[in-house]
């Protein structure tokens, strides 16, 4: 069995390969859902929230119904959003604010998305079903990938 630094390496060099020279933003993102989605098993939901305004709205994803729109500030998405930071969130019951799109997600990790004028496009969101999913690993990586990708996007989402 593949340990998850392995398949971290494995799927990052999927994606850059499959999205190099991709200029369209919604293709990048559910091309990144896929991969990520089909790589973890853990990945219960794996998906993008794009800005729009103050709040973000529901993007490409791989999983169960997402909420359609979160706030700056509320919940691990509308957290990351606001601060800039990766949420990594051991239980989501735990955390205030929590916002429950499906009640069989527990543990949470929420990777801000950039591009190269440093604006918040995105944040990438990814739940699982089990405690604790997300660690360092899952957090040096995803912010590696979400930085190849999209920190030389200067596109528009449409």
């Amino acid at each position: 069995m593949m340990d998850k630094e392995q398949k971290y390496i494995d799927v990052t060099g999927q994606i850059k390969a499959v999205t190099e020279g991709e200029e369209n933003l919604i293709a990048r993102m559910a091309t990144m859902s896929c991969l990520l989605s089909e790589a973890f098993e853990d990945f219960f939901w794996t998906g993008f929230y794009m800005v729009d305004g103050e709040e973000l709205v529901v993007g490409p994803y791989q999983g169960s119904l997402g909420c359609l729109r979160i706030a700056f500030g509320r919940g691990v998405c509308g957290t990351a959003a606001a601060t800039g930071q990766t949420q990594l969130v051991d239980n989501v019951h735990d955390f205030p604010g929590h916002i429950a799109c499906d009640s069989r997600s527990l543990s949470e990790i929420v990777v801000p998305v950039f591009d190269q004028d440093k604006d918040l496009i995105a944040v990438l969101d990814v739940d699982s079903e089990s405690e604790a999913t997300f660690d360092e690993i899952d957090k040096q990586y995803l912010e590696q990938i979400v930085g190849q990708v999209f920190a030389r996007c200067t596109i528009s989402p449409n």
